[in-house]
């Protein structure tokens, strides 16, 4: 006897193997006649822009959410996110305070600039560490600091519409400028009591943001289903 029987040609060997396991090999089509068929077509591959708008409407909507939690919650508690704003307020002021410091002894800038950076850094550092002595502390630091930059950004804000007759909207740019710098003064002059408000106008209008993105967020993922697949 010959060993070309035992072993068999190679395709019955192959026959055996699809009989006996019941199955096609994979990525082909199934054919009765044992033939094997086309392969299988592949999904067709996402697009970077279908992607980026599937993407985009949920980025909006997780930030407004946040925004309309965030809101809420200052609404609800007044007090302590005031307090809590305060204390975020103070630890601003220790991390610049240390750069500052950094700033002032590890560059080489000019002799002058590091005696200012030196000063505005322990000043700094100074004024964070008299927040954390107790929440009025931080409170009327946040309100002044508030206030005094109100109140710089009005002045430079009205003097350069005064000053240029082409500035666009000039007479709202000057309404504007005014319009701060009086809120600056109204910040120091009550700082207790406008930081109040402030918090107060503060919940409200990240309220109103929020429910915006959220319904911005329906309308782009509205958009974003008739964005084909492959583009």
């Amino acid at each position: 006897m010959t060993e070309a029987s035992s072993h068999g040609p190679e395709w019955g060997r192959e026959y055996d193997d699809q009989r006996v396991h019941g199955g096609h090999p994979p990525g082909t089509a199934h054919d009765p006649h044992g033939h094997r068929g086309r392969p299988e077509p592949e999904p067709p591959l996402e697009g970077p822009l279908h992607a980026l708008s599937r993407a985009a409407w949920q980025v909006v909507l997780v930030t407004g959410v946040a925004s309309l939690v965030l809101g809420i919650l200052i609404l609800v508690w007044p007090g302590p996110s005031l307090l809590a704003a305060g204390i975020l307020f103070g630890l601003y002021l220790l991390v610049s305070g240390v750069f500052q410091l950094v700033a002032a002894f590890g560059t080489h800038q000019a002799t002058s600039l590091r005696v200012l950076a030196f000063v505005s850094g322990a000043l700094s550092i100074l004024l964070g560490l008299l927040c954390f002595r107790g929440p009025m502390q931080s409170i009327l630091l946040l309100a002044l600091w508030i206030g005094i930059g109100w109140l710089i950004r009005g002045i430079t804000h009205t003097m350069a519409a005064v000053s240029d007759p082409r500035m666009p909207a000039r007479g709202w740019q000057i309404f504007l400028g005014v319009l701060t710098f009086v809120a600056g003064i109204v910040l120091i002059d009550s700082p207790f009591r406008s930081v109040a408000v402030l918090t107060l106008v503060g919940g409200i209008w990240l309220v109103v943001v929020g429910v915006t993105e959220i319904v911005t967020a329906f309308r782009i993922r509205h958009r974003a289903r008739q964005v084909p697949q492959t583009v």
